[in-house]
Order: structure tokens, then sequence, then C-alpha cells
């Protein structure tokens, strides 16, 4: 069978790049495991079935608090099954959605395992049977899977260790939890569990959580976490993982040097994820990697050999879902010849944390635009002044903007609070289109709306704070 692309992956970069292909005029083939694969980690096993249990996490939340807004709400205990049952119920719906676009697009969709046979041939098996495809240009779009932390696989056997996978359709609630790592994942597994009732530890081997995040962002957040009983070691090593009884135990070394051993129902690693190639065949085409696998790519996502392409966490980081979907219809755009093509700032690539409270950003942190040698105006509006926080009871966190002093560019914003990540497109937008404080201080902030801070952010940047 002979194509004019070919993908390997049918995920958030895969087969948005096959839809955009086809919309180009190519003949389009995608592969991938399993048809009830498609959507890839973010649909299947990340990004969306996080959200859902999030929201069953945010609706107890509610439920506790009830009394505060005059609603009498007297059960309110979280039914795991069915968390996990409505949970699936969503991922079916959705990997549905993706089967019914590629039959609406023609995308031609080959269930199996694909490696490289030469520079536009691969062989495709599936239950035995091999197939070859051919195609004039090939995506690899395969993504990634969890890090692992080596000499942990008896303990993972034994499910005493979850990766995220394990995290998310839990089979148990325990009553307590150790999680390596800070990122989003850890963070928003850490909100999840803590709203179900268990006791919760984060440890972070970083001086501080959420690293790629404002420092005073992050800050509030650890403080806001700890407040809601989670508990936060930071500069923490990690040692001696051992089965006790059918629980683990771990020793926990902090900044200072004093080691803890802990006993924990499970722990789980949110240690970071690694490239999802080792079973391409790479080797057979002489594609250029990193050291951690990777593949190398240049401004168009064309790795080292020509027709080759690779696109989203396969080809490093930001390993974000709408980072792997814009360079998807960048490559499509590539193949299909087109004069204009799609650009993408990962330097302005927008990051969101579902946890309790949110956290959102693009751009550059404070100490990022300092470093780059920037002379910047910074301004920051908190909910508290908010009138529509204040009457939703959200009203804990803050707008934080970085502007360069000299040209009024925007140069990043950060967010800690109630669905920030929903009011974080505005500043991406205005970052994406040059704007300056002039024209987003003349923009008509719709009121009440939690939004308003972000544009009260601004004036304070500029010594123009009218609420604040």
């Amino acid at each position: 069978m002979n194509f004019d692309v070919v993908i390997i992956g049918g995920g958030p970069g895969g087969y948005v790049c096959a839809i955009k292909a086809v919309q180009l005029g190519l003949h389009v083939a995608v592969v991938d495991k399993a048809k009830s694969e498609l959507g890839g980690t973010c649909l299947t096993k990340g990004c969306i079935p996080t959200k859902a249990i999030l929201q069953s996490a945010k609706i107890l939340h509610a439920c506790e608090r009830s009394s505060e807004f005059g609603v009498d709400c007297t059960v309110a205990a979280p039914n795991l099954d069915k968390i996990i049952e409505r949970t699936k119920g969503i991922i079916c719906g959705l990997n549905s959605g993706v089967s019914g676009l590629f039959a609406k697009n023609k995308v031609n969709f080959v269930e199996g395992a694909a490696r490289f046979k030469s520079s536009n041939t691969l062989i495709v098996e599936n239950g035995g049977v091999l197939t070859e495809l051919s195609g004039k240009n090939i995506v690899i779009a395969v993504g990634a899977k969890p890090r692992l932390i080596p000499g942990l696989e008896d303990l993972i056997q034994k499910g005493l260790v979850w990766t995220s996978k394990e995290a998310i359709f839990p089979k148990f609630l325990p009553n307590k939890m150790l999680i390596l790592g800070s990122g989003a994942i850890g963070i928003e597994l850490a909100s999840f569990y803590n709203a179900m009732g268990t006791k919760v530890t984060i440890a972070e081997m970083m001086e501080r959580i959420l690293i790629q995040e404002d420092n005073e962002i992050a800050e509030s957040a650890r403080k806001s976490f700890e407040r809601q009983g989670i508990k936060v070691i930071t500069s923490a090593k990690t040692q001696n993982f051992k089965a006790d009884q059918g629980k683990v135990s771990v020793e926990i070394v902090d900044k200072n040097g004093r080691l803890e051993k802990e006993i924990f129902d499970v722990v789980v690693l949110a240690i970071g994820v690694v490239p999802n190639t080792k079973d391409l065949g790479l080797d057979a085409v002489s594609v250029k990697q990193k050291q951690n696998g990777a593949i190398e790519t240049n401004q168009y996502n064309e790795t080292s050999i020509p027709g080759i392409y690779a696109i989203g966490d396969v080809a490093e980081a930001p390993w974000l879902a709408h980072k792997a979907s814009r360079e998807g219809i960048r490559v499509a755009e590539k193949i299909a010849g087109l004069e204009k093509i799609t650009t993408i700032n990962l330097d302005a690539i927008p990051s969101c944390t579902y946890s309790y409270p949110q956290v959102a950003s693009v751009g550059m942190t404070e100490e990022k635009a300092k470093k780059a040698g920037y002379e910047i105006k910074v301004g920051k509006s908190y909910f508290r002044s908010n009138g529509k926080a204040l009457a939703t009871g959200e009203s804990d966190g803050f707008v934080k903007v970085i502007f360069d002093a000299k040209t009024g560019e925007l140069l990043g914003a950060h967010m800690i609070g109630h669905e920030v990540t929903e009011m974080l497109p505005i500043f991406s937008l205005a970052i994406s289109a040059e704007l300056t404080e002039e024209e987003l201080m003349a923009t008509v902030f719709p009121h009440p709306t939690m939004s308003e801070c972000l544009q009260e952010a601004v004036y304070s940047a500029f010594g123009m704070s009218i609420n604040g």
C-alpha cells in the first residue's frame, strides 16, 4: 500500500496531522497498535481521564463547602467505581469520535505495531501478520511513556508502585500515598487523592515544586497544598524502597539531611516521561536521536533523514498535547508544499496544571526574563479584590504579568486560582499577536468576571491599578 503520508501513532499529534494532510489533498494512512488507542496517551491515559477524575474531586470540594453558600449537603463521599466508570465512558466516547473523524476525512487506519524497513517503508505487525506500507513521507508521532526508577520492577509487579496509568485508574483508594515528582502530573494526582481522603506526601528532588513555573506562583501553590493537608518535601532524596507486609517502606532524606523511614500503601512515579522509540527500528534508517532517546528535528520537525518527521513528545519537551497538535499541522503543511507554514514559538506554549487551585502560565517567568537581560515591569492582581471571585467563593490566588519595560511587549503571564486555565488563552493570544500593554488596557473585559484580574494585573505593571 502506497501513501503520500504514513503517520505512526494516532495521538493528538498524529491524528491532527492526518486530518490536516487530507484537507490539503494528500493520501494518508495512520498506524496504531489498537483502534482503542486512538487519541493517544492524552485521551486514554493522561489529559482527559485526569480531568475527569479531578472533576469528581471538584464536586467533592463543593459539597464539603456547601454550608458556606447556604446549602446543606449531608452526604459527601467518593464512589471510586462510579468515578472510574464515568471516566472510561468519556474516553470511549472521545475515542469513537477520533475513529469517526478518520472515516469522515477518509484517513486510512492500519492496526498494528510499525517499524522501519527503509526510509519510506514500514513493516506493520498485527497478530503475527506482517504488512508493508510505503509512504513518500513518514511522520513519527508515538509519544512517550512514564519514566521508571531502575530496581523497582518487582514492586511495580506487586502493585505497590504505580505509574500515572495505575494512579488514574486505581482499583482502590490508598490510605497513605507517596508521589515522587511535582510536575503537572504529580500535582494533579496529589489534588485528586487528597480530595478522596488519602494522606498524600509529595517528594520532589528539586528545590521547589512546579519547577517550570514562576517562583511566586510555585510558592503560593505549595502553601495552598499544605493548607489542604498535603505534605510537601523538596530537595528530597528517596531510597531503599522495600515491600513491607503488603505495603512499601521508603527512606526519605530532606534538604537538611534528616532521614525518615515511612510506610505507604502505594508509591506513585510522576518523574517525567521518556520517548517511545524503542521498537521503531530507527537504526535501520539512521535517524539521529538525543541521549534521552528523543528524535532530533529541525524547525519543521523534519529529522536527519529527509521525508521522515517527528512530532509531539517523541521530539522532546514540552510534553504537551497542544504542542503536538500544532506540530502535526505544521508538518502537514510542509509536506503539502504550502508557502506559508504555521510557526510555533516553543517559548510561548501555554502550560496548565489542573490541581486545586489551578496553575496556568505562558511565556517567560520573572526569573527567566531577568536572566535574558530584559528590563521588566511586573504587575499583579489578586482574586480577593475581584467581585466574581468573592461571589463564587473562589478568592484565593492571583495573576502576575511580566512586560518588557522598553517596548511594552508582554513577555509572560502566570496565574494561580479557580479555573485560571480557562483564562490563559487571553494572554496566549496577546503574546502570539504581539499585543502591547496599551492594547490590553484598551480591551473591554466583561463585568463581573474573574478575567477582569487579567487586565488589572496589566494596569498594575504600569502603576495604573484601578481596583488593586
